[in-house]
């Protein structure tokens, strides 16, 4: 088989503005029902950190991560895959197939839903709880923002009840869905995240049902970002400390057992240098709600002040043209369906250079979205990311006619 073809781009490197609208889906808009992420065609959703990347600061908890959500690079991690009991963290799961359930319209927000007695001991075995009444029916809405503000374990478990029809058949479907995310590590035992044996999970695999929360369903951050919320008649106030002390913060979970320690989920959205980035951030065992939160705080600080983002091509731009062999067309454009966009360490972007790299010959019949070469990144002479680049139109199969003209000429190549 012929060698890879590399063809460097001529593409002028930018760092850009990443607006809320050319972002899409990872700045704010809307995904249409059932979409995947976009850009996440194939290997991992996030890229794992070089060993050229800044050293992260000390950070004062057992395992933590530090994601960009732009480029979908890992910016460090310390023992992102170890395996630990989530807490409460484990209503990010529970809260993305409630708003799934919302958005297919499985459940309204008007709706209202009755407290079980196994709900109402839920809220009584922890700390976080909205103080239902059990017996009593509560709008979907208002449990909503128990879960998600109040953190409330009362809330959280009258909403598996609705949705599902049992608490056991939502945990089913919560570790259906940690399959489809690909979260190898991750089992879940309940909705609210109370101890329990085999109830198991990762910095890693929390950030990624943080990412897909975020992206899948931007409005969410609009619940996440309240500071209190009054649920039932009773008014409580956020245990996310950083709502009250970062402007840049818009959720989103905090969790704690005695096994697990003190644990968090922040995500920040912050103009630095010029771009807008989202970061998130897992931090777990911390020793205090304090200390969770001062030790998030560090590491977003650090992930804004250290790197830039740099936009290499626009969304469904051709980044190359490449030619196509028994096709209707003779050409298809190559390119994704986001933005285009790197991490690099402070003041490197100037560096980056762009290269593709495909298979030939490329055959028709090509799907539009359909992996066909990769886009080489490299910083200097290192080699840094490699995505994957799509077919942008479709391309169908040339008449017969076509294709055996096409097989000859190939033939004699």
């Amino acid at each position: 088989m012929p060698a890879p073809d590399a063809r460097r781009s001529t593409h002028p490197t930018r760092r850009q503005v990443l607006t809320a609208a050319a972002c899409l889906t990872l700045l704010g808009c809307v995904v249409p029902a059932h979409a995947a992420p976009a850009g996440n065609e194939a290997g991992p959703f996030f890229i794992e950190p070089l060993a050229a990347m800044p050293q992260p600061p000390e950070v004062a908890a057992r395992a933590f991560i530090l994601q960009d959500l732009a480029s979908r690079q890992t910016l460090a991690a310390r023992q992102a895959d170890l395996s630990v009991e989530p807490a409460s963290l484990t209503k990010l799961m529970s809260a993305w197939l409630v708003f799934e359930a919302l958005r297919d319209g499985k459940l309204r927000p008007e709706q209202t839903l009755p407290v079980s007695e196994l709900a109402w001991k839920a809220g009584m075995a922890g700390s976080a709880r909205s103080f239902l009444k059990a017996g009593s029916s509560v709008r979907v809405d208002e449990l909503l923002r128990g879960m998600v503000v109040h953190n409330a374990n009362d809330a959280t478990v009258a909403l598996a009840e609705g949705l599902a029809g049992s608490v056991e058949a939502f945990v089913e479907r919560m570790n259906r869905q940690a399959e489809v995310f690909g979260l190898q590590a991750t089992r879940f035992r309940n909705p609210e995240g109370l101890s329990a044996s085999g109830h198991r999970s990762t910095a890693r695999d929390l950030s990624l049902i943080a990412a897909r929360l975020v992206t899948d369903f931007p409005d969410a951050l609009k619940l996440y970002a309240l500071q209190q919320a009054t649920v039932a008649g009773v008014a409580q106030p956020s245990r996310n400390l950083l709502l009250f002390r970062d402007p840049t913060v818009d959720g989103l979970q905090t969790g704690y057992t005695e096994a697990a320690g003190y644990g968090m989920v922040a995500t920040a959205r912050r103009t630095s240098g010029g771009v807008e980035r989202r970061l998130i951030a897992v931090t777990l065992g911390a020793a205090s709600p304090e200390a969770r939160a001062n030790e998030t705080q560090k590491l977003l600080n650090w992930g804004y002040s250290a790197f830039d983002l740099v936009r290499l091509f626009e969304a469904n731009q051709a980044v190359a043209t490449a030619q196509v062999w028994k096709g209707r067309d003779r050409t298809v454009r190559l390119g994704r369906p986001v933005p285009i966009a790197v991490v690099v360490p402070r003041g490197q972007g100037a560096r980056l250079q762009t290269s593709v790299v495909r298979q030939e010959p490329l055959m028709a019949p090509l799907r539009r979205g359909q992996t066909v070469a990769r886009l080489r990144v490299s910083l200097g002479a290192q080699h840094w990311q490699d995505l994957p680049l799509l077919a942008l139109d479709e391309v169908p199969s040339a008449g017969w006619l076509g294709r055996l003209w096409d097989a000859i000429r190939l033939g004699i190549q």
